[in-house]
């Protein structure tokens, strides 16, 4: 299954999400911005190389992604592989994954809507916050 048109027009720039990987035998998940769909079957996303779920990835590729935005709640499931160890030019090594996507589930309940994607800000420096994140959109896209 693919994402749809609205799925794939969320998801064109820093998407935060909620991502789940396996850790042994328990789920695991953190909280992303780095998140883009490539195209309807294929998403990228960037994470610290070192982090728990890159790590994680490298033992079991099976991941589900929550995205939220106006009017949708879905879980995308799919297969993740480190495409790049580390980003060029960033000072701390980020790596680049990509996920095929299995499984789109809408997560709606009937009698609720989402109003909008999940808000979040930068703190401390804006502009070098910026600037990191048009280097790493840049890498997603390639």
């Amino acid at each position: 299954m693919a994402l749809d048109t609205s799925l794939l027009n969320l998801m064109q720039n820093l998407t935060p999400a909620v991502v789940a990987t396996v850790n042994g035998n328990k789920p695991y998940t953190t909280f992303i911005t780095w998140l883009i769909a490539k195209d309807e079957n294929t998403l990228r996303m960037a994470v610290s190389t070192n982090s728990t779920t890159t790590n994680n990835i490298r033992e079991n590729p099976n991941v589900s992604i929550e995205v939220f935005g106006k009017g949708i709640a879905s879980s995308i499931i799919g297969e993740a592989k480190i495409i790049k160890e580390e980003i060029e030019n960033i000072p701390f090594p980020v790596a680049v994954i990509e996920i095929s996507v299995k499984e789109v589930k809408n997560n709606l309940f009937p009698g609720a809507t989402v109003k909008g994607t999940i808000p979040f800000e930068h703190t401390g420096n804006i502009q070098k916050a910026e600037e990191l994140d048009n280097l790493v959109l840049k890498a997603l896209r390639e």
